[in-house]
């Protein structure tokens, strides 16, 4: 787990992305920003290293899910991502 390690009310985000990727390393540091600051977990799974995951992802990357949904590719945007964060933490 990367980021902080305290849960958010079962939210998880998640950054696919690969080595050398200028566009990863941007998503990298949107979603380091707005879990720190949103106090949410976050990890990066590289996607070169599951063959079903370079398959399913290689022409969107970065992918940002959010506990395992597909949210955003290619770019992070910050006032999206808060905004799913907050929906989910909206109570029932």
């Amino acid at each position: 787990m990367t980021g902080t390690e305290r849960d958010g009310p079962g939210i998880v985000i998640t950054l696919l992305g690969k080595p050398g990727c200028h566009l990863c390393d941007d998503a990298r540091a949107v979603i380091e920003r707005v879990a720190r600051e949103l106090d949410v977990p976050w990890e990066e799974r590289d996607i070169t290293r599951s063959e079903q995951d370079t398959e399913q992802y290689w022409e969107q990357i970065p992918v940002t899910l959010i506990n395992g949904v597909q949210h955003d590719f290619w770019r992070v945007d910050e006032d999206r991502l808060r905004a799913a964060i907050a929906k989910l933490r909206e109570p029932a």
